[in-house]
C-alpha cells in the first residue's frame, strides 16, 4: 500500500470553505459529510476541511480552541501549478483577500498570496527560470 497524506485545515464554516476550495481548486470534494470535507490534491495527498468545534472536541482542554486563532495566519498551503495566475484570480473572485500579488520571487517561482475565509494563507506558484547572479 502506498502512503497517503492529508493536510487538514480547521475552519469555521464547512459549507463556506467547501464552496471556496471547490471553486479555487476547480474540483469537487471526494468526501463531504458533517465534520469533514476532503479534496484529492494529487495521488497520495488530500486536503481536509474540519470544523473548529469538531477538532476541539477531540483535543479537549489540552490546547486553545481553534476559533481563538480565527483570522490569524496559522499555515500556508503552497500550490505549485502552471495555471497559478488563473487560480490566484479565482481565489480573489471567490472571496479571498489578496496578501501579495503574483510576482517573480528570487527562489525561482512566480507566486501570489491570498488568505482564505479563515485566514489560512494560500500561495499560488509556478516555477520560473532563475537568472544566475554575476
Amino acid at each position: 500500500m502506498n502512503p497517503e497524506y492529508m493536510i487538514i485545515l480547521y475552519i469555521a464554516d464547512q459549507q463556506l470553505s467547501r464552496d471556496f476550495y471547490s471553486k479555487v481548486l476547480k474540483i469537487r470534494p471526494t468526501l463531504d459529510v458533517p465534520g469533514m470535507t476532503e479534496f484529492i490534491l494529487s495521488p497520495g495527498l488530500k486536503l481536509g476541511l474540519m470544523p473548529e468545534d469538531g477538532i476541539a472536541r477531540i483535543l479537549g482542554d489540552k490546547t486553545p480552541h481553534p476559533s481563538s486563532g480565527h483570522g490569524i495566519p496559522r499555515c500556508e498551503l503552497y500550490l505549485l501549478n502552471e495555471k497559478h495566475t488563473e487560480m490566484f484570480q479565482s481565489a480573489l473572485d471567490s472571496g479571498a483577500i489578496e496578501v501579495s500579488p503574483v510576482l517573480e520571487r528570487d527562489w525561482g517561482h512566480s507566486v501570489g498570496y491570498v488568505s482564505d475565509p479563515d485566514g489560512h494563507i494560500i500561495a499560488f506558484a509556478k516555477e520560473i527560470p532563475v537568472t544566475p547572479k554575476k
